[in-house]
């Protein structure tokens, strides 16, 4: 009796210590002229109201999606109204979204005995992950590894698995999935691509090709801390985990701590913003890992970050308007990407430079990769276009994963077939 009472407890404390967001709406909001622009971007100075924004403002007539807690939404909703602002409600109540996501979760089935039984259309949280990667190194020695490029700020492992035929110092293709850490469809689609490639190799011949002359780095989860946060304390989480000192307020956004115009507009200053920068760029020891890892291997020719939500593929820049050198080679092979990966499910993406396609964004991880001489360097942003944005449904993982990999394929082929 004792035991189950124990037990009890410790689920309520369990669920009392998950962030809640009953009530909270997602709201799409469609500015129609530059005043209105102006306005929705005020919204993001009103620290009192605690937006989200899931998709920032950008430009006229495109649209911005907001998470509003309920405390705000009457709030926002006037100023909207007042300012004849058009808007919609895209998500009725936040929480019945992450209940039904949860009871999903909770279905577990047995432990896989390998990767075979691994359950690849289910978001799994972080130490089945990392037992994947170790299973997968176990079956497949003579292709996969694990190496362990640096250690979050709580001290996880940054795994990176490194798909190798051989040789020393080949060129190489650098992926990673969930930088920001709520983008869960991201770290669920680097576990099927790991999955995916060891079982192309040998059967596909375009694969087997890139494999038998370059080596492929896989990080699955880039922001450890973030990730395991967002299955036991907050769904919502986005940035690292590092106390900023001087702020109650916790965590960098790693995509804004790179050392590529850092600092700059599209990222902030405040440590308590989505898009706070950092206290100095490769401040985080996630990203350093990367930098450092970069710039030790010197080889890598192309390099892939992997986000949701938006449906885009993107190269740089995102901090200058300043096209880059490459612009009209990397222009027609995201449309090459794109087109391929329609032609499975008809999934329609819009490409081009960050700065042009979405938003000015500062301290990037592709523009600093671009600069260090890594031609090929995108950016995806995986499904969908805001009607569950980052609470993508697991039915659609696989979908995503099949489709995304065309690009991937797309990308990395020519890559091996334009040497530079």
């Amino acid at each position: 009796m004792m035991r189950g009472l124990l037990a009890f407890a410790a689920l309520f404390v369990a669920v009392l210590g998950k962030e809640t967001f009953e009530g909270h709406q997602v709201l799409r909001i469609i500015p129609k002229d530059d005043v209105q622009l102006s306005l929705v971007k005020d919204l993001e100075d009103i620290i009192e109201f605690e937006l989200d924004f899931w998709r920032g403002v950008t430009h006229v007539s495109v649209p911005v999606d907001v998470r509003v807690p309920f405390h705000s939404l009457q709030s926002v909703k006037i100023y909207l109204e007042v300012q004849d602002i058009e808007y919609s409600i895209m998500v009725e109540d936040l929480q019945v979204m992450l209940d039904e996501e949860e009871l999903e979760s909770a279905a577990r089935v047995a432990e896989p005995r390998n990767t075979d039984s691994f359950d690849y259309a289910k978001y799994h949280p972080i130490n089945e992950i990392y037992s994947f990667q170790d299973m997968l190194v176990a079956e497949n020695p003579n292709l996969v590894s694990k190496i362990v490029i640096g250690q979050s700020y709580e001290g996880r492992p940054l795994n990176v698995l490194k798909f190798s035929t051989g040789g020393t110092n080949r060129p190489a293709i650098w992926i990673d999935t969930g930088i920001h850490s709520r983008e869960w469809v991201t770290q669920a689609s680097g576990t099927w691509f790991a999955k995916k490639i060891v079982t192309d190799y040998g059967r596909d011949p375009a694969l087997t090709a890139i494999l038998n002359n370059m080596d492929i780095y896989l990080e699955i989860v880039t922001n450890p801390d973030g990730y395991y946060f967002t299955h036991n304390s907050n769904r919502m989480w986005r940035k690292t985990r590092k106390p900023n000192p001087g702020s109650s307020c916790i965590g960098v956004d790693p995509n804004r701590n790179w050392d590529a115009g850092f600092g700059g507009p599209g990222a902030s200053n405040n440590p308590c913003t989505e898009t706070y920068h950092g206290p100095r760029a490769h401040s985080e020891p996630e990203v350093k890992a990367i930098v450092d890892f970069v710039k030790s291997h010197g080889n890598i020719k192309a390099f892939i970050s992997i986000h949701s939500y938006s449906q885009m593929l993107l190269y740089p820049y995102g901090y200058t308007t300043t096209a880059v050198k490459d612009q009209p080679e990397l222009h027609s092979l995201a449309k090459k990407a794109i087109t391929d990966l329609a032609s499975l499910y008809g999934t329609r993406y819009r490409y081009g430079s960050i700065i042009s396609t979405i938003y000015q964004a500062s301290g990037g991880t592709i523009d600093w990769t671009y600069n260090q001489g890594i031609k090929y360097s995108y950016t995806f942003e995986l499904r969908d276009t805001g009607r569950y944005g980052f609470i993508l449904p697991a039915n659609q993982i696989l979908p995503t994963a099949r489709e995304t990999w065309l690009a991937l394929m797309a990308i990395m082929d020519h890559t091996f077939k334009n040497p530079y």
